[in-house]
């Protein structure tokens, strides 16, 4: 089943010097585990543009859909067994030392 690790409240400057080779050396063991689907980093939100339709007009608006001062900064798409592998590997994230990884299990066979 595939889940989605999400990263939130982790900022570039609060991760180590190396984080750039923590973060690959974790996806690296993701894919020798066979459970890697994929992975990006996000801007920072005030880069976000949010779009919403209400009685056919189209409403856009600066900035990240909800405010908080938690932000999601990117996500791992995880292809895992259960939801207890998708926690183990949540905890080895490195981000989830700085910030919070929320686990969300993909709806799968909605869209095609």
């Amino acid at each position: 089943m595939r889940y989605m690790l999400l990263i939130y409240d982790c900022h570039r400057e609060q991760m180590p010097e190396n984080y750039r080779e923590v973060v690959n050396a974790y996806a690296e063991h993701l894919k020798e585990r066979g459970v890697f689907v994929a992975a990006d980093p996000l801007h920072l939100p005030d880069t976000a543009t949010t779009v919403r339709v209400r009685d056919d007009d189209t409403l856009i608006t600066d900035g990240p859909f909800v405010e908080t001062h938690e932000h999601l900064g990117g996500y791992f798409m995880l292809d895992c067994k259960d939801l207890d592998e998708a926690i183990e590997l949540a905890a080895l994230c490195p981000m989830a030392k700085v910030g919070t990884v929320e686990i969300r299990p993909v709806l799968e066979g909605i869209l095609r």
